[in-house]
C-alpha cells in the first residue's frame, strides 16, 4: 500500500474526531481526556510502528525520510484534532507539549550529549566480562546521582571503546540500557524524571533511597546474568584479542565534569526554586513565568524556573564546546547524528502522545487499582511506551485518592509507602522495556549504531526485554509488592 493511500485512510479514520467539534471547543485538562475516544491514540501507535518496522523494511529510506514520517503522524493527529476541538484547544495542547515537555527534554539531552562527548578515557582498557561488569556497575551507581541520561552519555563511549575489538557486543549495549539508562536511576530524584516529579510534589528528597533493596536485587541479578552471557560470547570471539596493560588509563577533558555539575545543579535548583514563594504560588503550586499562549481562561506559561534551568544547561554545553579540544571529540567519534535523530523522532512521539496521556490522566482512577502489585505493573507497562514522568504522576494521584491516613505526605495527599514504592519502581524499572521507554535508551542505541554496533530492531530489543526483564519484574512483584 502506498504512503498516499495510508495517509488518506488514516485521515478518514481520524476524521471521526469531527462529530466532537460541536461540543468540545473549550475542552481542557480532564475534560479533554474524557472526550477523546480510545482510538485517538492510533497516530501514536502508527508512530511507534513506523520506528519499529521501517528501518527493517528499508533502512536507507528511513534514514533520509524519518523526519517526514514524524511530521506525517503528527499531522494525522493534529489536523483532525484542530478541526474537531478548535484552534484554541489544539494550539494550547501543542504549545504546552512542545514548550513545557519536549523543549526541556531535548535541551537536557543536548547538554549532556555535548558535555559527555568532551570526556574521553584513553589507554588500554580490555573489554572482557570482568571489566565490562565493572563499567556497568560504575555507570549504574552514577545514574542515581547524575541522572540516567547523564550516566548513559558519560559511560557509553568508554564501554564502546573498551569492546571495539569484539565481534559480539550488541548484548553489552542492551544490558547497558537495562542498568545504566534505567534501573540505576532509582535512588534519588535526580536519577530519573518521574522521581524528580515526585520530589516536586512533596516526596522527601532521600525517601527514594528506600528503593535500594529492589534496585540492588535487580542489579545483582542482571550483572550476574550479564557476566555469564558475556563470558559465553567472549569465548566465541574469533578475532585477535586486544592485549591489555600497554598504555595506562587516563581521562582527558576533565573540565567537562564541571559543566556536568552545572547541568545536574541546574536540574536540582529548578526543583528547589519551584518551592520558593518568589517562583511559585504556594497554595496552588502554579509556577510564575511568561505567558506564551492564551486561550480563554487557559494559558501556557513558561516558568522562570524552566528558563533558568535551560539557560544554565545551554551555557554548560556552550562552554564545553568552546573549551574542549576537537581532537577529543574526533577520537570520541562525536557527531550530531544521534541527537538529531532523537530530536526528529521524539517531536512526533510527543505530539501523538497527547491523547494517550490525556485519556490516562482523565480515566486513570477508573482502572480499579488497589494493590501495590497492580500499581507496579500498570505504571510500568504504560511507562514502557509513554512518557514515564506524567504516567508516574497519574498513578501517584490515583494512589493518594485511596484514603491512606498514614504514609508519605505529598501535595496531592498521603500515599502509602508500599504504593509509592511500587509506582516509583514501575515507572523507573520498566522504562527499560522499549527503546522509547526512557530518554537515554534511544540515544544510546543511536550512538552504538553510529559506532558500527548492529543493534536489535525495536521489536528485537523487546524480545530481549521480555525474555530477561519481565521474569525479573515478576520476581520483584513476588518479593517486594505482594
Amino acid at each position: 500500500m502506498s504512503i498516499k493511500r495510508v495517509a488518506v485512510l488514516t485521515l478518514l479514520l481520524c476524521g471521526s474526531f469531527l462529530p466532537l467539534g460541536g461540543v468540545a471547543w473549550a475542552a481542557t485538562g480532564n475534560e479533554l481526556g474524557k472526550m477523546l475516544p480510545l482510538w485517538s491514540v492510533l497516530p501514536f501507535v502508527g508512530m511507534l510502528l513506523s520506528i519499529a518496522i521501517w528501518p527493517l523494511v528499508n533502512a536507507s529510506w528511513w534514514e533520509h525520510n524519518m523526519g517526514k514520517v514524524s511530521l506525517f503522524w503528527s499531522l494525522v493527529f493534529f489536523v483532525p484534532f484542530l478541526i474537531a476541538f478548535g484552534s484554541g484547544t489544539a494550539f494550547t495542547q501543542a504549545v504546552e507539549v512542545y514548550l513545557l515537555d519536549y523543549l526541556p527534554f531535548i535541551i537536557l539531552l543536548f547538554g549532556l550529549f555535548v558535555v559527555a562527548g568532551g570526556i574521553i578515557l584513553r589507554g588500554t582498557l580490555r573489554g572482557n566480562p570482568g571489566v565490562n561488569v565493572l563499567l556497568l556497575l560504575v555507570g549504574t551507581i552514577l545514574s542515581s546521582w547524575i541522572g540516567t541520561t547523564g550516566a548513559s552519555m558519560l559511560m557509553i563511549r568508554p564501554v564502546i571503546r573498551a569492546n571495539e575489538w569484539r565481534r559480539y557486543k550488541a548484548h553489552i549495549i542492551i544490558f547497558f540500557i537495562f542498568l545504566i539508562s534505567n534501573i540505576g536511576g532509582a535512588l534519588t530524584p535526580v536519577g530519573d524524571p518521574p522521581l524528580f516529579l515526585g520530589y516536586l510534589r512533596g516526596v522527601p528528597f532521600f525517601w527514594t533511597m528506600r528503593l535500594i533493596l529492589p534496585m540492588g536485587f535487580n542489579v545483582l541479578i542482571l550483572l550476574t546474568l550479564y557476566y555469564f552471557l558475556d563470558s559465553y560470547f567472549y569465548r566465541k570471539e574469533k578475532v585477535p584479542r586486544a592485549k591489555g596493560g600497554q598504555d595506562p588509563l587516563r581521562v582527558e577533558g576533565l573540565q567537562n565534569l564541571i559543566y556536568l555539575g552545572i547541568i545536574v545543579g541546574a536540574v536540582i535548583l529548578s526543583g528547589i526554586l519551584a518551592k520558593n514563594p518568589a517562583f511559585a504560588d504556594q497554595q496552588t503550586g502554579n509556577l510564575y513565568g511568561i505567558t506564551i499562549f492564551r486561550h480563554g481562561e487557559e494559558a501556557v506559561v513558561l516558568p522562570y524556573t524552566n528558563i533558568i534551568r535551560d539557560l544554565a544547561i545551554l551555557l554548560a554545553a556552550f562552554l564545553s564546546w568552546k573549551t574542549t579540544s576537537m581532537d577529543i571529540r574526533k577520537d570520541n567519534r562525536f557527531t550530531w547524528g544521534p541527537i538529531k535523530e532523537v530530536a526528529i523522532l521524539f517531536a512526533g512521539i510527543f505530539m501523538t502522545m497527547i491523547p494517550a496521556l490525556a485519556i490516562l490522566h482523565a480515566r486513570g482512577s477508573e482502572l480499579g487499582l488497589t494493590h501495590p502489585a497492580q500499581f507496579f505493573w500498570a505504571a510500568g507497562a504504560l511507562s514502557s511506551f509513554l512518557d514515564n514522568a506524567p504516567t508516574y504522576l497519574v498513578f501517584l494521584t490515583t494512589a493518594t485518592s485511596l484514603g491512606a491516613t498514614t504514609g508519605v505526605p505529598t501535595t496531592l495527599g498521603i500515599v502509602a509507602p508500599k504504593m509509592l514504592m511500587a509506582i516509583s519502581c514501575g515507572a523507573v524499572f520498566m522504562g527499560a522495556n522499549t527503546y522509547i521507554g526512557n530518554a537515554p535508551n534511544f540515544m544510546v542505541r543511536s550512538i552504538a549504531e553510529e559506532n558500527n554496533i548492529r543493534m536489535p530492531s525495536f521489536f528485537g530489543y523487546m524480545g530481549w526485554s521480555i525474555g530477561i526483564l519481565i521474569p525479573l519484574f515478576i520476581l520483584d512483584t513476588l518479593i517486594f509488592f505482594r
